[in-house]
């Protein structure tokens, strides 16, 4: 993945993800009372994510955790449907219904996500168990975050996926933080110096860690492993490790209060600056630009362009939701079930 086109097309997600994401996050101040409810930015995960959907081809699926509007964008999700269901209009891709928390667009292969912590992991291995036993060589991403390797769900899904060989790949975005609490705090591993990818020996499948800003590492590890699954060899665990930019989630204030979006827990708990300072300097999205213009790949004025069409396009997204209407009320219980 290292080709004129293939990089300037990791460039080109990389901008879109984080132009959308500023746009989310512009809108609590901008547009106040529009979100309504929880969102969590992947800003500063781009590489990560791009990196892991170039590997996927027509058939493959993914299942994310909450913080997931950058996957669907990378596979080809319409931006102005994601954020018109971000504000909960009847335009968006869930009919304003699921919110930040819940994208899905099965027609482009992301079955979707969810606000509870490790659930879609199951929900990604039985995808892979169907995959398998359709015979097509389909491979399922499950994506997730350090936090949920301690649940339960963790466990047991990397258990039954190793005995039965799913075609499924553990892609663990290892952030440093489980919401206000830095990870090497709290798990054992960590604090010993090992990497999280270590979780994959008591399952007896392989486990990587990488470096999630880079987004040709990640395609190559995290390709490794898709091939791995695609002949019938079973899952892989994939550390990728990366930093958030944005806080955890937003803040839910009173009618009447203003909102913001609160800064990054390295500064707003615990008052470490440099910590934060040098996330910033490591910011995959700069550094990709700086990949892309140093190796000739693009001039500056194309990749400044291609960032210009990004912004464009995602200040459309938001003119788009904010100019749609909101479900009618007697639509409340239409999804609940089937009729």
């Amino acid at each position: 993945m290292s080709s004129k086109p293939d990089l300037t097309w990791m460039y080109t997600q990389m901008v879109r993800i984080r132009e959308f994401e500023e746009r989310v996050k512009r809108t609590f101040t901008d547009h106040p009372g529009v979100i309504r409810g929880h969102t969590h930015l992947a800003d500063g995960v781009e590489a990560s994510i791009v990196g892991s959907v170039s590997t996927l081809r027509e058939g493959d699926q993914v299942l994310a955790t909450y913080r997931c509007h950058g996957y669907p964008l990378a596979m080809g999700t319409s931006a102005d449907a994601m954020m018109a269901e971000i504000y909960g209009k009847a335009t968006g891709l869930c009919k304003g219904i699921g919110g930040s928390m819940h994208l899905t667009d099965p027609a482009n292969g992301f079955l979707g996500t969810s606000g509870i912590v490790g659930q879609g992991i199951p929900h990604a291995a039985g995808a892979a168990w169907a995959a398998q036993i359709r015979g097509n060589q389909d491979v399922v991403l499950s994506f997730f975050g350090d936090g949920a390797s301690k649940q339960g769900s963790f466990h047991e899904t990397l258990n039954v996926a190793s005995l039965w060989k799913l075609p499924i790949v553990f892609v663990m975005e290892n952030n440093g933080y489980n919401v206000v609490t830095q990870s090497f705090q709290e798990d054992a591993n960590a604090a010993a110096g090992q990497d999280l990818s270590i979780k994959a020996t008591g399952y007896a499948m392989p486990g990587v860690t990488i470096d999630g800003g880079d987004p040709v590492a990640v395609h190559e590890a995290v390709g490794a492993a898709v091939q791995r699954a695609r002949d019938g060899e079973g899952p892989t665990l994939v550390e990728s490790k990366v930093y958030r930019l944005s806080a955890h989630g937003n803040l839910i204030a009173p009618p009447g209060v203003p909102l913001h979006y609160p800064e990054h827990e390295a500064i707003e708990v615990f008052g470490d600056t440099e910590q934060y300072a040098a996330a910033l300097r490591g910011d995959p999205v700069p550094r990709m630009r700086g990949r892309v213009v140093s190796e000739g790949v693009l001039t500056s004025d194309e990749a400044e362009r291609i960032a210009q069409e990004a912004r464009d396009e995602m200040q459309a997204a938001v003119q788009f939701g904010l100019d749609s209407p909101y479900p009618e009320l007697d639509e409340a219980l239409a999804y609940v079930h089937a009729s």
